[in-house]
């Protein structure tokens, strides 16, 4: 009867004595049944149950676990009976009568059974609700004064940071009242445990305070683990295993003497430029040390993987620690930077210490491999850099062929405010998992100080922690308290592993404190008095964690005291080469250098730009790509089967319009090796459906066709990506991408030009200062849609009064005139502004970005009505050998055959020319006023203009524009024209006046403004008597 014993006893919690009895016995190898029942019965009362029938019995059981309707009704209810806890004498009862007398079972037997499933679901209820809420009760806080409010999300298990020596009490209190029906008594049953936990590591059952003991360990002590939102299975199990299995968190003794050879030198890195430079801002990284140890554990981990290249971001507190003690730059490089007396020597405006970018190649001690390590430059604004480090990281991915990113990874550190507060993270996190712009996992970290500048959490973020904004993404958070240097080790192993397994996003959120203010001279007991009358008690983690490991025995003191002195030695070391100083070279903070570009002395290897034009063949076979279904058996749009055949009429007639234009530029690009990429909301298909770079067969979901990678056999490949809604993130994304190699054309198009406004924090941050800040080159390309045409101030002006505001080309010199002139205009600028009019144009200043010696960022406002102007085409005889891109166009009309007898000279820019030359010969005026296009906006045209001004000495000269008077070129264009007329005459104004908004949303309204503009500039006598 042992068979059944043991089956029925397989349903019932064991004695946590029973449980303890038995591996005891397993240990020594003895044959035993699991788990074993003794039941006092005597055989007088199992009739039936002897020797010779057990085997029968053991049949009947198997018959009745199957359907209880194999067996006799008397077996069925002997074997309800026996389950629900009747010893087996009791548990018979004899046949039903001839009668047929009604058999009742024992009475209380059904609610035992319930009982006992009951307690089963409400253990696997109570694992559960640690997986979920654990987090909530684990000691996170160094401080212990969290203020993270859950009241949204109460906690179920509901006790805060309990000691272990205390968990007794814990027990107690937990049961008081029951917890899911389980009370005290349930303590020491064992139960079986779900495969959704790993806690029972071999074993499959568990005694309840064992189970309960397990989970807090794995998750209510220094690490908060969240991850239960995330709708993977298999991600679920592998992070439960990562953290649930029994002693899971431990580090052999060279690792700990490791990890506290890193917290040495993070802690006494800052102590010494507090004793040097006690008055001096650094944003130290002091009440956070162990970052440092986080961060190399994460590249230690990654590197090992087969990661060659590591991009980082970050703000600026710990900035320098990190150069000094992750990228390792030269120390003594790091403290002449305090030196007030310290010479700039390289062209540029330079920035402030913890500002600046480095890159470093080395040799990985943990995984014996040479690993690039690039920490991006970034200006104040917290988490702008993050987009610009993602868009690196893809490009050199994309550049090495790493298609999976198991060669290049980001690593993007945060601070709690900032993370919370600004939605450029939420832009970034949106991009983590789209085709053309994912990095494929990208490990953040967030420097958790629990307050802002001097702003507490609970008025600082409507969540209770700052990184819920991940959970958007599925990314899982790993919660851990800084102060605790192997816990957080361990995190960050498990972080580098979660990246290299899934490639997905994973967040690490370093629960700590800011020792001393915001910088070193703020005061913060000002606002947090409290807070830093504790941090002023606590001890840092440094002594702590040495204190641990000397008790632990894995270092002695003198060890411990020898390491420190030896680091102190190297920072003496250090400071005193750091004397010998006298020049600051920004150049030694690159962070993306473009090996062979430039001469090694950092400059052009020419300061010339060959002719941009192509070959009446290649001008063809492009337009002709341009015009064709490259695949076989694809059916496109009927509408744009006429947009094709308009293409192939135009190529026929050597002819090309704008998409046509672009096209050209592009294609011949790629077929000289020279990689393109587009991107932006729409624009595979163009905002104003005029570019279909991307086709779509009508009867084959998902299936495209991209002609310009047809153009060659052996061209670079042609990037074109529809972006996510964004032009903050999007923006920085290719700005980053941009950085990664000068030998390409990265191009971002906003779906009208005001769009920009949303990253104007790119543009003003990193576009048109970088070099000036960091020396660092730009090739990217902004395409602005632009134009007055009626369509309402939001959809109008790209803005371009503030792209020359900050142009940095001075209004009142004329600069020295060269044979080189127009290249070291372009060499000197911060960027270049063009409002191209003509197809040709556009296409040589695309072609002219790459092949000039240098890299400057280049805004385009593109046109919107040209796109389909008859007017606005352009011959292939203006894209030959040996043409280039006009940076004014003269007019080349009646005009300029008489130039003496012109009365009046109109300059203005794009599509207003159109609309001026229209008007100027219905008036009949072709002889009297000449229409000139400035095409290069900056840098200025210094020279043409002179040249041009001087060809009609008669001419009062007419500056007109489509824009308000206190917006689009005027303010730029003024004060450069008097300049180099050298204020012999007037320039007067046409167009529209003063106004705060960009246009009017009334049809009517803008007609009669664009009528009374074109009266002005065609009114000979608009400006007599004036001065």
């Amino acid at each position: 009867m042992h068979c059944l014993r043991t089956t029925v006893a397989k349903l019932r919690p064991l004695t946590a004595a029973q449980s303890l009895s038995q591996n005891r016995l397993a240990e020594r190898g003895l044959r035993m049944f699991q788990p074993k029942r003794h039941l006092n019965s005597s055989v007088a009362a199992e009739p039936f149950l002897n020797g010779t029938s057990s085997n029968y019995v053991e049949e009947m059981y198997y018959a009745w676990l199957e359907n209880p309707r194999n067996v006799h009704k008397s077996w069925d209810i002997f074997f309800r009976n026996a389950n629900a806890g009747a010893l087996p004498g009791a548990a018979y009862q004899s046949p039903p009568s001839l009668s047929g007398t009604r058999v009742q079972a024992l009475v209380g037997a059904q609610p035992n059974v319930e009982k006992l499933v009951e307690d089963h679901l409400a253990v696997q209820s109570l694992i559960r609700a640690y997986q979920v809420r654990g987090h909530h009760i684990a000691k996170l806080d160094p401080l212990d004064i969290s203020c993270v409010d859950f009241d949204d999300a109460p906690c179920a298990v509901g006790f805060q940071n309990v000691d272990l020596s205390q968990y007794k009490e814990r027990l107690v209190t937990l049961t008081v009242g029951g917890f899911y029906g389980l009370t005290q008594s349930d303590l020491d049953k064992v139960f079986r445990l779900p495969t959704t936990t790993f806690i029972g590591g071999k074993e499959s059952a568990l005694p309840l305070r064992e189970i309960i003991r397990r989970l807090e360990m794995a998750y209510c002590q220094h690490i908060g683990v969240e991850f239960m939102f995330i709708n993977d299975v298999e991600q679920c199990q592998w992070i439960r295993q990562k953290f649930e299995t029994p002693e899971v968190m431990k580090f052999n003794l060279e690792e700990k003497r490791t990890l506290l050879a890193r917290m040495i030198r993070s802690t006494r890195f800052e102590e010494f430029l507090q004793r040097k430079w006690s008055s001096e801002k650094r944003f130290g990284l002091e009440g956070c040390e162990s970052l440092i140890p986080a961060l190399k554990t994460i590249i230690d981990k990654s590197s090992q993987s087969g990661v060659e290249s590591v991009i980082l971001g970050m703000p600026h507190r710990g900035r320098l620690n990190v150069l000094a003690n992750v990228i390792r730059k030269d120390l003594d490089q790091i403290f002449c930077q305090f030196d007030s007396k310290l010479e700039a020597a390289d062209e540029g405006s330079g920035d402030v210490k913890y500002h600046l970018g480095m890159y470093h190649k080395r040799m990985n001690r943990v995984s014996d491999r040479e690993i690039m390590m690039s920490l991006m430059a970034n200006p104040s604004h917290l988490e702008a850099v993050d987009p610009v480090v993602q868009g690196k990281t893809k490009a050199e991915q994309f550049y090495c062929g790493d298609t999976q990113g198991k060669r290049v990874m980001s690593i993007l550190l945060h601070g709690d405010a900032a993370f919370a507060g600004q939605g450029i993270v939420y832009e970034t996190f949106h991009l983590s998992d789209l085709p053309s712009y994912t990095t494929h996992g990208t490990i953040h970290v967030v420097v958790n100080n629990q307050i802002g500048f001097t702003t507490d959490p609970r008025m600082a973020r409507s969540s209770p922690y700052p990184t819920d904004v991940a959970r958007v993404v599925n990314a899982p958070i790993f919660h851990v308290n800084a102060d605790d240097p192997e816990a957080v080790m361990y995190v960050c192993s498990v972080a580098a592993e979660w990246r290299n397994t899934f490639h997905k996003d994973v967040v690490v959120d370093l629960v700590c404190y800011r020792r001393n203010g915001h910088n070193e001279m703020d005061e913060p007991m000002f606002t947090q008095p409290l807070m830093y009358k504790k941090i002023k008690k606590q001890k840092g983690v440094l002594q702590t964690f040495s204190e641990k490991l000397i008790a632990e025995g894995v270092v002695t003191t003198q060890e411990y005291e020898e390491e420190v002195a030896k680091y102190d030695k190297i920072c003496e070391e250090a400071y005193t080469r750091s004397k010998d100083e006298k020049i600051l070279h920004i150049k030694h903070w690159l962070d993306s250098p473009w090996p062979g570009f430039f001469t090694q002395e950092g400059h052009p290897k020419s300061m010339s730009c060959p002719p941009t034009g192509i070959s009446e063949d290649e001008l063809g076979h492009i337009g002709n790509i341009a015009a064709s279904v490259p695949l076989e058996d694809f059916t496109i749009h009927g509408g744009l089967s006429r947009i094709l055949k308009g293409r192939a009429n135009m190529v026929s007639q050597r002819l090309c319009d704008w998409a046509l234009g672009e096209y050209m530029a592009f294609g011949s690009l790629l077929k000289e090796g020279i990689h393109v990429r587009l991107s932006g909301q729409d624009v595979e298909r163009g905002t104003f459906s005029h570019r279909h770079h991307v086709l779509h067969d009508q009867n084959v979901d998902k299936r495209i066709c991209i002609p310009m990678n047809y153009i060659s056999p052996d061209q670079a490949p042609y990037t074109v990506c529809n972006s996510s809604l964004s032009e903050y993130g999007v923006l920085g994304f290719e700005l980053g991408f941009a950085m990664a190699s000068p030998n390409a054309l990265v191009l971002w198009e906003a779906q009208f030009g005001d769009f920009h406004n949303t990253a104007q924090c790119i543009i003003d941050q990193f576009i048109s200062s970088g070099q000036a800040k960091w020396v660092r080159h730009n090739g990217i390309v902004l395409l602005l849609p632009h134009g007055m045409e009626g369509m309402g101030p939001e959809h109008s002006s790209a803005r371009p009064e503030r792209f020359l505001q900050m142009c940095n080309d001075d209004p009142d010199v004329f600069p020295k005139l060269s044979e080189d002139f127009a290249v070291q205009q372009l060499y000197d600028c911060n960027w270049i502004v063009v409002n191209c009019s003509t197809p040709a144009n556009y296409f040589h200043v695309l072609r002219r970005q790459i092949l000039l010696p240098f890299r400057k960022p280049l805004i385009v406002f593109t046109p919107k009505s040209l796109l389909r102007h008859p007017e606005a085409k352009s011959s292939f005889d203006d894209m030959l050998p040996g043409t280039d891109f006009k940076r004014i166009i003269p007019d080349d009309g009646p005009a300029a055959i008489r130039p003496e007898k012109v009365k009046r000279v109109i300059f203005c820019t794009g599509k207003i020319f159109y609309e001026l030359t229209r008007e100027r010969k219905n008036r009949g005026m072709d002889d009297d006023v000449a229409v000139l296009r400035i095409e290069q906006l900056s840098p200025f045209p210094f020279d043409l203009v002179k040249a041009e001004a001087e060809r009609y000495p008669n001419a009062d000269l007419v500056w007109c524009q489509e824009e308000h008077k206190n917006q689009g070129y005027y303010d730029y264009v003024k004060p450069r024209i008097r300049t180099t007329i050298n204020r012999t005459r007037p320039v007067w104004y046409a167009g529209r006046g003063p106004a705060a908004a960009p246009a009017t949303g009334n049809k009517q309204t803008h007609l009669t403004e664009l009528q009374r503009l074109l009266d002005t500039a065609l009114d000979l006598e608009a400006f007599s008597g004036k001065l």
